[in-house]
C-alpha cells in the first residue's frame, strides 16, 4: 500500500507541482528572459538527472531513487515559494526538475516490473497527466482568490511530502550487481533506438502545439489554457481505454504516427486538433512502454533513456517549430511537425 502511495500519488503531486508556477510565472520573473530562464530550468533539470537515475535504480532498487527525488521536489517548491528574486526562483525550478527526474525513470521502472504492468502503467500515465492539469487550474483558481501567486506551490509542495514518508517504509535489496553501466545503456539505446526516436519525435510534438497554439489561435488566454489542458484530459482518457485491452506495440505507434501528424494539420484550422494529438500521445505512451517492458533485468536504464528522450522531444521540437514559425508561419510549423510524425511509421520496427 505504502508503494502505491509513494508511485501513484508521487508521480500526481509532482507533476502537479511542476505546472504549479505556469500560471503565475510573472509574478516570479521580471522580464521574458527571466520568464524563459525559469521555464527550462525544470526540463534542464529533469534531463540530466534522468538517465543516471534509471541507472542508479537498476544498482540499488527505485524506492532510494524516488525517496531522494520527491524530497528535492519539497525543496525545490519551499524555494519557489520563499524565492523573492528571479535567480532563486530559476534555482528553485532547476532542484525541482531534477527532483522530478529522479522520481520518474525509477517509478516508471517499478511499474513496468509488475506482472500486470500494461493495467498499471495506464493508472500511473493517468495520474502523471491529471497532476499536469489540475497543477495548471488549480493554482491559477487559487492565486485568484487568496491574492498571492504562491499559493499552489504552497499546496502542491505540501502534498509532495505525502508519498515522501510513505517512501521511507520502503526497504529493498540492489536488483542487480555493479557492472558496466553505460555500456549496457547504450546496447538498449542501440536495441529501442527506433523506439526513442519515436518518443522524441511524436512526444515532442505535443510540446510544439502546447508552445505554438496560444499565438496561432484568436482564443482568449482562458480558452486557450482550457483547451490545452484538454490535451492532457484526452491523453487521460486514452490510456484509462486501451491499458485495458491487448494490442501490438509497434502497429499502435506506427499508426499513432500518422494519427499525430493528422491532429497537427487539423490544429492548424482548428482547437480540436489538441485532443486528437492529446489522445494519440496516450496511445504511443502505452505502448511504448510495453515495447520496453521486455528489458526485465534492466528497468531502470530502459525507463531512464525513455524518460531522456521524451524530455529532449520536449526541448528540441519546439525550439525547431519556432524557427520554423519565424521564418514561414505558425501552419507551416505545424506541416513540418506532421511531416517528422510521418517518419516515425516508416523507421520504428526496423532492425
Amino acid at each position: 500500500m505504502r508503494d502505491n502511495v509513494t508511485l501513484f500519488f508521487g508521480v500526481f503531486s509532482v507533476m502537479a507541482l511542476s505546472n504549479a508556477i505556469v500560471p503565475v510565472l510573472p509574478a516570479f520573473t521580471g522580464s521574458p528572459s527571466w520568464t524563459g530562464a525559469v521555464y527550462a530550468a525544470y526540463f534542464l533539470g529533469a534531463f540530466i538527472s534522468t538517465l543516471p537515475a534509471g541507472i542508479l535504480s537498476d544498482r540499488f532498487g527505485p524506492s532510494a531513487l524516488m525517496r531522494t527525488g520527491l524530497a528535492l521536489t519539497v525543496a525545490g517548491g519551499t524555494v519557489l515559494f520563499l524565492s523573492g528574486s528571479a535567480p532563486v526562483t530559476v534555482a528553485g525550478r532547476f532542484a525541482e526538475g531534477v527532483g522530478a527526474g529522479l522520481f520518474i525513470a525509477p517509478a516508471m521502472a517499478a511499474v513496468n516490473r509488475r506482472d500486470d504492468h500494461e493495467k498499471m502503467s495506464g493508472y500511473f500515465l493517468a495520474l502523471l497527466n491529471a497532476g499536469l492539469v489540475l497543477g495548471l487550474i488549480a493554482a491559477g483558481v487559487l492565486s485568484t482568490l487568496s491574492g498571492l501567486p504562491a499559493t499552489g506551490i504552497l499546496l502542491f509542495s505540501a502534498l509532495s511530502v505525502i508519498p515522501l514518508l510513505a517512501s521511507l517504509a520502503s526497504r529493498e535489496r540492489p536488483l542487480s550487481p555493479a557492472g558496466h553501466d553505460l555500456v549496457l545503456s547504450w546496447d538498449i539505446f542501440l536495441k529501442y533506438r527506433w523506439v526513442l526516436f519515436s518518443s522524441v519525435v511524436l512526444i515532442g510534438a505535443t510540446g510544439v502545439a502546447t508552445a505554438l497554439f496560444p499565438d496561432h489561435s484568436s482564443l482568449t488566454a482562458d480558452a486557450a489554457g482550457f483547451w490545452i489542458a484538454g490535451m492532457s484530459i484526452a491523453t487521460i482518457v486514452s490510456v484509462m481505454v486501451v491499458s485495458r485491452f491487448p494490442f501490438r506495440e509497434t502497429r499502435m505507434i506506427r499508426i499513432s504516427s500518422l494519427l499525430m501528424a493528422g491532429g497537427m494539420l487539423l490544429l492548424a484550422w482548428s482547437p480540436a486538433g489538441l485532443l486528437v494529438l492529446g489522445a494519440v500521445a496516450g496511445l504511443v505512451m502505452i505502448a511504448q512502454m510495453a515495447l520496453l517492458a521486455g528489458e526485465r533485468e534492466h528497468q531502470g536504464i530502459a525507463m531512464g533513456l525513455f524518460s531522456t528522450s521524451s524530455y529532449l522531444g520536449m526541448a528540441l521540437l519546439p525550439l525547431l517549430a519556432g524557427f520554423v514559425a519565424d521564418l514561414s508561419g505558425i501552419i507551416a510549423a505545424f506541416a513540418v511537425t506532421a511531416v517528422l510524425s510521418c517518419t516515425v511509421a516508416f523507421v520504428v520496427g526496423r532492425k
